[in-house]
């Protein structure tokens, strides 16, 4: 679990060098809600509960970092349990091909059904990774404090909304505080989390927290560039579009300097 840490004035930032992280204000509600609270209806962001990764740590105590509902079932499962699982999944979707006028007795149909529950639990093998494996001895003491970026970091994850892939290259930096991560780790941290069933913006998300809560660095910019196969196959269908997200915190977020270095590196300005 995280640690508390105490919130330092910007007059001790100065002097030890060390970066803080603001505490957060309270939203004040609009004049346009009035006092009968009706814009309540209307509006997602006052009715929606929030989102796990911000209520939760990014590290359990086990481990895991916000693991699915079942994913302790898996990971404790026995090799029969495994199988029977498997089995459900197959089952499952020898009846989905089935509803779509489709033979499942046909030769090119035969196996499919198996074929596609072991793809989807390897998919889905993110919520099983305990960070601790995924990082293991890869935090060192070193005297430096100036920006490491690892971009061109390939990313293949399935959109939760239609359980179609989105895919595409993330970008990954950070400015340490006297502890650096091995350059590989970066690019697992990133295949930890989008092994999942994901939202872009939930992915960019995941990956600068848990970085952050690893290091505790100055700060952190993730960004991803993606293409997703629910727009451009279906629906709207334009093939030549791509999504960026951004999620910068700590120095990141506070200097535009240093955003603005980060994002001239990657070639974005």
């Amino acid at each position: 679990m995280a640690e508390d840490i105490p919130v330092k004035s910007s007059q001790d930032e100065a002097i030890n060098g060390t970066f803080s992280p603001k505490p957060i204000l309270p939203i004040k509600k609009s004049k346009l809600t009035g006092s009968s609270g009706l814009a309540n209806a209307y509006s997602p962001l006052l009715t929606r509960v929030a989102s796990p990764y911000t209520l939760n740590p990014p590290i359990d105590s086990d481990g895991l970092s916000w693991p699915s509902q079942g994913a302790r079932d898996r990971i404790e499962q026995s090799p029969e349990e495994a199988k029977a699982r498997e089995q459900r999944i197959a089952e499952a979707v020898k009846t989905i091909l089935v509803e779509l006028g489709e033979d499942t007795s046909r030769e090119g149909l035969l196996e499919t059904p198996e074929r596609y529950a072991r793809a989807m639990l390897y998919f889905t093998k993110g919520y099983e990774d305990n960070i601790r494996d995924v990082i293991k001895r890869a935090v060192f003491e070193e005297d430096h404090d100036e920006m490491v970026i690892v971009r061109d970091i390939e990313v293949y994850s399935l959109c939760e909304h239609h359980l179609v892939p989105f895919f595409g290259k993330a970008h990954i930096a950070y400015i340490p505080n006297k502890k650096v991560l091995g350059l590989s780790k970066l690019a697992r941290l990133a295949e930890m989390y989008s092994r999942r069933f994901q939202v872009q913006e939930r992915l960019t998300k995941q990956i600068a927290m848990a970085l952050s809560e690893i290091l505790r660095p100055r700060g952190v910019a993730v960004v991803i560039e993606a293409t997703h196969m629910c727009m451009v196959s279906r629906g709207v269908q334009k093939t030549g579009s791509s999504t960026t997200t951004s999620c910068m915190l700590g120095c990141f977020r506070d200097q535009q300097k240093t955003r603005e270095e980060f994002l001239t590196l990657l070639g974005r300005k």
